[in-house]
């Protein structure tokens, strides 16, 4: 039976819970949007044609912010199709997955959806086919207040007050031989700084994100981020990172590997962060670049008609079924995993989206005409975003570990916490990674004062499961949180017993 032992103290923390951390991502790929967010004529429709049982799934998970439209799609995107009268709206090619794009939703609809979901909206403009001039005319259009061209147009198509957007994002994954408008790192650099001077000459108040790497092994991973942060530096906040694992086919160790990825998320964030240190001490630079990692999560690519759309072979349609991925419990296990990740990091990874938010590699799955639903993934997601809360713990793991031959010596048991002392709750999100057996856990409260359990619920297989149960339209709640028993404090220590392949939250709260 793998055992771990737990150091947590309230004098040792890493930051404040970034409120952006537990993001999400909306694009226009498949059914994200049309079937997804929004469907005319559903039955749960609104007089805007956004799905209200799709509404209530998002504000139930509470995606602290939404990035959108794009994804590779933004990077072929006219934003002018997407406003104005719909019947006006002209229909195109979208040549990053090959579909016919009718612009019924846009930015208005978007906005309007953020409102109603109680969300921050993460904007993202097209540095692929377009530049400077189209950056700052979108943002004029979604933050001015009035009186100049395209400020008057957002009021004459409705909406009278400003959107207020204030997260940016300088393109998307522009060192992608994939990305329409593929660039160096150079031209990418060159061609964000000059976008970044005059989107702020239009709003000064905005927060811009510069791109980062697709995925840690990219093959100018390092040298990309060091190029482009030298000529952006002092005129963004962020630079991007993406990352998304799946479990292989094949292999004596494929799963064993996969529940692994958190290591790798791991060291891509660190070595994200020491490329950056290094330009800001070069450069002499006073301010510090955050982390967005504004795309990750489980996505079986291998599934993928990517290979179909780079030959041309896909036909052209609207709102085709893309990656559709139905998750498990192996893989919310993960996404826990990498949750963790991410809160370990939360003094550098401030805001981060999981990709993406419905159907498409979704945490909600929704039919057209028919039902809503969350995957498996969606419980960790909403679990640690009302759950994190104060400042993140510095939690030391000794246990048990075992070798994933793809990325090394990793704990058991995964581990992160918080302690928020307004509330006297600690907060322990716990994964263990052995597939057979239950985990014992062992965790050193003894500098919070007294404490008792407060909340306890684990994801795991129930009986007559597997690992590779989901959930279905039929079958909606099959995967979930259930409570999780036998967790005891006493003489300052918390104990509790983890089932095999299992994602846990404990909260133990001052007595």
């Amino acid at each position: 039976m793998p055992r771990a032992r737990l150091t947590i103290d309230p004098d040792f923390t890493i930051a404040p819970v970034p409120r952006r951390l537990f993001g999400s991502f909306v694009e226009h790929m498949g059914r994200g949007v049309y079937t997804g967010i929004y469907e005319p004529g559903h039955p749960k429709a609104d007089a805007d044609g956004l799905r209200t049982d799709v509404l209530d799934l998002v504000r139930e998970l509470g995606p602290t912010v939404v990035r959108y439209p794009g994804g590779n799609f933004v990077s072929g995107y006219y934003w002018e199709d997407g406003v104005g009268p719909k019947d006006q709206r002209p229909r195109r090619l979208d040549r990053a997955w090959r579909t016919i794009e009718t612009n019924e939703f846009g930015l208005g609809e978007f906005s309007r959806w953020t409102r109603a979901a109680g969300t921050e909206p993460m904007m993202a403009v097209n540095l692929g086919t377009r530049g400077v001039q189209e950056a700052c005319d979108i943002l004029e259009y979604a933050n001015h207040a009035g009186g100049t061209k395209y400020s008057d147009l957002r009021r004459a198509h409705g909406d009278a007050e400003p959107f207020d957007i204030k997260l940016w994002c300088l393109g998307n994954e522009m060192d992608g031989p994939w990305q329409v408008g593929h660039k160096t790192a150079a031209e990418y650099g060159r061609l964000a700084a000059e976008t970044a001077r005059a989107m702020r000459l239009v709003d000064p108040s905005i927060e811009l994100v510069a791109c980062g790497s697709s995925k840690y092994a990219m093959p100018t991973f390092g040298e990309w981020e060091r190029v482009v942060l030298e000529e952006t530096y002092d005129q963004v906040d962020y630079i991007s990172a993406h990352a998304y694992y799946q479990e292989d086919d094949d292999g004596p160790h494929s799963t064993g590997d996969f529940l692994a990825s958190a290591r790798d998320m791991d060291v891509f964030i660190e070595a994200v962060v020491a490329t950056a240190d290094a330009v800001r001490a070069r450069g002499k630079h006073r301010k510090r670049i955050d982390i967005s990692f504004d795309e990750w999560n489980v996505w079986y690519q291998s599934r993928h008609r990517a290979s179909a759309i780079a030959k041309g072979e896909s036909e052209w349609e609207v709102a085709p079924r893309v990656i559709e991925d139905e998750y498990s419990i192996t893989d919310a296990v993960v996404v826990g995993t990498l949750l963790n990740s991410l809160l370990r990091h939360g003094d550098r990874v401030t805001v981060a989206c999981q990709a993406q938010l419905v159907n498409v590699i979704g945490l909600l799955r929704s039919e057209p005409g028919g039902a809503a639903w969350k995957q498996p993934i969606a419980h960790p997601f909403e679990q640690v975003r009302r759950r994190a809360t104060g400042e993140i713990l510095a939690v030391r793991t000794r246990g048990d570990r075992y070798e994933s031959p793809r990325f090394g010596d990793v704990d058991v048991v995964d581990a992160a916490g918080t302690w928020d002392a307004e509330s006297g709750v600690v907060s322990l999100f716990l994964a263990n990674r052995d597939q057979a057996e239950p985990a014992t856990v062992e965790v050193g409260v003894r500098g919070f004062g007294e404490l008792r359990v407060q909340h306890a619920a684990v994801l795991a297989a129930d009986e007559g499961q597997d690992r590779h149960t989901t959930n279905d339209e039929q079958h909606p709640d099959r995967v979930g949180m259930r409570p999780l028993d036998g967790v005891q404090v006493a003489d300052g220590t918390a104990q509790l017993t983890l089932p095999p392949l299992s994602w846990a939250v404990v909260q133990l709260v001052r007595v």
